[in-house]
């Protein structure tokens, strides 16, 4: 398993904890739900491409991630420059967020090229 499982997992949870707070302390739902459903769906796809039936299916679980991801950045730079996110919380989401972007361009970039990487 790659190394961007344990850090999508990881900011799954993230996002969960500050779903949780958006909702109960700044009775905010619209937009953190939205936020919810694309930074846990990161998570999901890359852990559904570990099991992929091809290559083309891996790729695209890989490509469906990356589009959470981004999606997921829109909704904390929504959510910071309503206020409704500190600049502290929004800059530590965010670059977690960056991270795992990265991540998923790299994977990307590397299995459309051929070269994926075999489990240790």
């Amino acid at each position: 398993m790659d190394i961007a499982f344990p850090k999508s997992k990881a900011f799954a949870v993230r996002i969960v904890n500050l779903y949780s707070y958006l909702t109960k302390t700044k009775g905010e739902h619209v937009m953190s739900k939205q936020l919810l459903r694309s930074g846990t769906s990161i998570g999901a796809n890359i852990a559904e491409a570990q099991y992929a039936i091809s290559k083309p299916d891996f790729i695209a679980k890989q490509q469906i991630a990356l589009k959470e991801c981004a999606e997921s950045l829109y909704w904390l730079e929504i959510l910071h420059e309503t206020d409704i996110l500190t600049k502290e919380q929004f800059e530590s989401m965010y670059a977690d967020c960056v991270e795992l972007k990265k991540l998923l361009i790299t994977i990307l970039k590397t299995s459309k090229e051929g070269r994926v990487k075999k489990e240790e």
